[in-house]
């Protein structure tokens, strides 16, 4: 397995995360207004590191 390194990697858009957990943009948006989800804020756009997205499902906290 690759990693990824931290401070090359490129940021990702609310649908690209989505699209990478395979599920719709809707519960994307669910799970960040819940504070379920690491995100950051780049004026009024979500944006994803999938590093952190991925150490957040392997930790099981994708449960609701």
């Amino acid at each position: 397995m690759t990693e990824i390194n931290q401070e090359t990697e490129k940021w990702v858009n609310l649908e690209d995360i989505a699209d990478h957990l395979s599920v719709s943009k809707d519960t994307i948006r669910i799970w960040v207004k819940s504070g379920k989800l690491p995100f950051y804020k780049a004026g009024k756009m979500y944006k994803f590191k999938i590093s952190e997205v991925d150490q957040w499902v392997r930790e099981g906290r994708i449960k609701e």
